[in-house]
């Protein structure tokens, strides 16, 4: 089972070498300033990841043990979360705030990313309710002044694309922004919510199926299908429990500064490098 462990500053010697005594990885080696790997470890079990979270936590390093070596050409499609993956924020909390109503917002926000609310739908209902009568301009306000792209996003998605994958943009935000991003970073495809907008205003509702967990799954299984693929041949990336059922199918997970019930049921964590840590766990 191969290892991977990588920071964003330089590792240390010393790291690596209680590393590769840790995993029983004695061909740790470092390939670059700031990564290091073995082609074999130990196998993964809850006594090897915690202490690997024990000592890595502290150090910000993220590890990785896959089931084999992996290439970006094993892969046919990347699948990605938006808010707090792809890009920096909370689209919606965002929103709120120009109706001084981000602390609730996004209190139910954080209580939906990280399982305590089940009902997606509902919870999305609730916070998009608390927008009614907003100027919809604040949209474009949002994404101007306040929308970052994840470190690394740019470097991951050019990698994956000259290496031939389709990119998938899977939403439960909005298509306000999913379809801005979609055009500036020349993504595939995207899937978000549409919010109703009548004279210029936010009515407090959304237009359409919502996209909660099942419909993201079943949006990358369906982009599986329309490119040809199939869904143990597509990387997913999220970070809240919405993104739990599309990680599952995925030959891949990858929870990026994830909440604790993603971290835990994911296939890789990052929690300190950027999207494009993606690269340094598959050659091209």
């Amino acid at each position: 089972m191969p290892l991977i462990v990588q920071s964003l500053s330089p590792l240390a010697s010393e790291d690596i070498d209680t590393l590769r005594a840790l995993a029983d990885a004695p061909g740790l080696t470092a390939t670059a300033p700031t990564v290091a790997s073995a082609e074999a470890c130990a196998p993964l079990d809850a006594a090897l990841r915690d202490a690997l979270d024990d000592f890595c936590g502290p150090r910000a390093i993220d590890w990785a043990i896959l089931p084999a070596r992996l290439r970006l050409s094993d892969f046919r499609l990347v699948a990605m979360d938006m808010d707090s993956t792809l890009i920096t924020i909370e689209c919606i909390d965002e929103i709120a705030d120009f109706c001084g109503l981000k602390a609730e917002v996004s209190a139910i926000t954080e209580a939906a990313m990280r399982g305590e609310i089940t009902d997606f739908n509902e919870s999305l209902r609730r916070r998009v309710a608390l927008l009614k009568g907003l100027d919809a301009s604040v949209l474009d306000r949002v994404y101007d002044e306040r929308l970052r792209l994840s470190p690394g996003a740019e470097r991951m998605l050019d990698a994956v694309r000259a290496a031939g994958l389709r990119t998938l943009l899977v939403s439960g935000g909005f298509v306000h922004f999913t379809e801005k991003l979609k055009t500036r970073l020349k993504l595939d495809y995207t899937r978000a919510n549409t919010l109703e907008i009548v004279d210029g205003k936010l009515t407090g509702r959304v237009v359409g199926e919502i996209v909660n967990a099942d419909v993201k799954a079943r949006t990358v299984r369906e982009t599986c299908a329309a490119i040809g693929a199939r869904p143990d041949q597509a990387i997913v990336m999220g970070d809240g429990s919405n993104d739990l059922k599309m990680m599952a199918v995925a030959g891949l997970s990858v929870a990026f500064r994830a909440k604790p019930v993603v971290r835990a049921q994911a296939g890789v964590a990052f929690n300190h490098v950027g999207l494009d840590g993606l690269l340094a766990l598959l050659s091209a």
